[in-house]
């Protein structure tokens, strides 16, 4: 499964607590545009309206080749493919409170492209810093290993 966007921003910002993967609803173009890995996670979120799951604010930017597409929205809302009671469950665990679905990465799956996002908690700032202590201790823990 080759990773083609990581989203490094969320593993950091959230502690996600289940994990999910989902297709995605897309025009060739961008299909060309994400597997040249021409995608940005960054800012983006996954909401459920409508009975369906929606990715806001990524940015998938026109294909050079594609020639002109004057309508084209790169950050438009892109719709995800799950079954309806993931749909459920999911909407179920949304309305508890400081709980977000944040989307981690995107990746081909056979000839699909599919994404992998998280039912998050917010992080605070000083579990942030507990985050990055351990990260360096596990470093330093390595490091001496060798």
């Amino acid at each position: 499964m080759p990773q083609l966007a990581v989203n490094k921003r969320a593993l950091f910002d959230y502690a996600i607590l289940e994990k999910f993967e989902a297709g995605l609803v897309l025009f060739g173009h961008e299909v060309k545009s994400i597997r040249d890995k021409r995608l940005s996670l960054l800012g983006s979120y996954v909401t459920i309206s409508r009975g369906a799951a929606f990715l806001i604010n990524s940015h998938v930017p026109l294909y050079p080749k594609a020639g002109p597409h004057p309508e084209y929205d790169p950050d438009r809302s892109r719709k995800l493919l799950l079954h309806k009671r993931e749909l459920g469950r999911l909407a179920g665990k949304l309305e508890q409170k400081g709980l977000t679905m944040v989307p981690i990465s995107v990746y081909t799956k056979g000839s699909q492209i599919k994404i992998e996002f998280g039912l998050g908690r917010g992080k605070k700032q000083f579990e942030k810093r507990e985050s990055i202590k351990k990260r360096e201790v596990d470093r330093e823990i390595r490091r001496s290993m060798k």
